[in-house]
């Protein structure tokens, strides 16, 4: 079967020149995400964290999965002393999202556009 292209309109829709999520075979790979758009637009990196893990659980739920099949996180954060030492209020964020069942996650620092976005993050799934 061919790659399937995802909008995910009711969740966080696509750009116009991307696709959201691309679904091949049991794997989904999901394009970054940021709070954009949500309440926590113009909150705090943790406000913001706590939106984008939702939209995340919510577009693998929304393709059959559920959030312990989130394998790969790309977390690109535009301050990172706000995520070093990781404890606290991201290691609470992560649980209520993920439980014990945590993906693997990489963390880069960089500079965003707009001074808004604290922080993008990109997944990969496996879906049964």
């Amino acid at each position: 079967m061919p790659p399937q292209r995802l909008g995910f309109e009711d969740i966080y829709p696509s750009g116009p020149h991307y696709s959201r999520g691309v679904r091949a075979g049991n794997t989904l790979y999901l394009a970054g995400c940021t709070a954009n758009g949500s309440p926590a637009e113009n909150g705090s990196s943790m406000e913001q964290l706590d939106a984008i893990l939702d939209r995340l659980v919510r577009m693998v739920e929304a393709e059959g999965g559920q959030a312990a099949h989130i394998v790969k996180l790309s977390t690109y954060v535009a301050n990172p002393a706000d995520w070093f030492p990781f404890d606290g209020p991201q290691v609470e964020i992560f649980h209520i999202h993920f439980g014990d069942d945590y993906p693997t996650n990489t963390n880069v620092g960089v500079q965003f556009l707009t001074p808004n976005v604290h922080l993008e993050i990109d997944a990969i799934a496996v879906l049964d």
